[in-house]
């Protein structure tokens, strides 16, 4: 029984409507879900994903009308994107300069080649070559060309003030490994890795001793890891004999999912494959439409009434 990978990372926007314009149009994800937060159903929950919508490869975010996050440690600081090869890496530091999006060249950091930059509300990203590893799964409708569409997510960074705290829980009971460190200008990072290990299946601990984060626009709200369906009662179990306080089992109805904080405060998910989004939606027209749970379908004209519709245009 382990994590198999990054299954997810939800993030905060306070601008959905050039969020959804921004990751499609820029970043050529699609939108595979346009849903609402299911604990505040006044906000969207947005997820962008492959062409696939598969586990490992979305990005989502949460649209709530807050100021801009406040940075420092107890946080995610550095969300990595996955595109095949190192002439994707190149091909989007052109187009991420022309939409001035980038200044820096990109860097080798790990052995891999990354591209570092931030979305419209500081949201801080990278591009990392994946080696080539791991399946394809474009979708036709991006506006990127299939040779260079975003792959899904890499390594998630963690800056911790206690880091050894946090490393407890990743390798004892989360069953991660430490596999590696590399240097950056902003000290040591340890490498953790889940199941079989790569880019697709890491986190980077950094240790920060600076005041913590505040959360708001441009902030990361959670990661979430990847397990099998058949799992997850185990995983459930295994943290109550950790003594793990958590969340207890919880149906999104796309996956299932447990909730706890590491010690230095960061939230972590841990979240089923399946059933997956065609659950309620065909695969040719996900994202097209709000789509709520079955426990929320007889609220539907309340909660529509409260959201601001998403029309949004092209951006990039």
């Amino acid at each position: 029984m382990q994590l198999t990978g990054i299954h997810h990372l939800t993030a905060v926007t306070a601008r959905a409507a050039e969020n959804v314009a921004f990751y499609t149009g820029t970043l050529g994800l699609r939108l595979v879900k346009k849903t609402v937060n299911q604990d505040d159903v006044s906000a969207y929950h947005l997820f962008y994903a492959d062409g696939l919508a598969s586990p490992g490869t979305d990005i989502t975010f949460f649209d709530w009308p807050a100021p801009r996050e406040r940075r420092g440690s107890s946080s995610i600081t550095r969300t990595h994107l996955r595109v095949p090869g190192e002439g994707a890496v190149a091909w989007w530091h052109a187009r991420l300069r022309e939409a001035g999006l980038v200044e820096a060249e990109p860097v080798a950091r790990d052995g891999r080649l990354t591209l570092d930059f931030e979305d419209l509300e500081g949201q801080r990203l990278a591009l990392v070559d994946d080696g080539g590893t791991g399946p394809e799964h474009p979708w036709d409708g991006s506006p990127v060309p299939p040779a260079y569409q975003i792959r899904g997510l890499g390594p998630i960074r963690l800056s911790v003030p206690d880091p050894a705290r946090t490393a407890a829980v990743l390798t004892e009971v989360l069953g991660m490994r430490r596999d590696r460190a590399f240097e950056t200008g902003d000290g040591p990072v340890e490498v953790y890795a889940m199941g079989s290990g790569g880019p697709a299946a890491e986190l980077q601990l950094l240790t920060d001793r600076s005041a913590p984060a505040r959360q708001g626009a441009g902030a990361v709200h959670h990661v979430a890891f990847r397990i099998p369906d058949g799992d997850y009662e185990a995983w459930a179990d295994r943290l109550g004999a950790a003594r793990v306080p958590s969340s207890g089992p919880v149906d999104r109805y796309y996956f299932r999912s447990l909730y706890f904080r590491e010690p230095n405060g960061i939230l972590f998910e841990i979240a089923t494959d399946g059933p997956g989004f065609t659950a309620d939606e065909p695969l040719e027209s996900l994202g097209e439409r709000l789509a709520l749970p079955p426990f929320l379908e007889s609220r539907r004209a309340e909660i529509e009434a409260g959201l601001t519709p998403l029309r949004p245009g092209p951006v990039g």
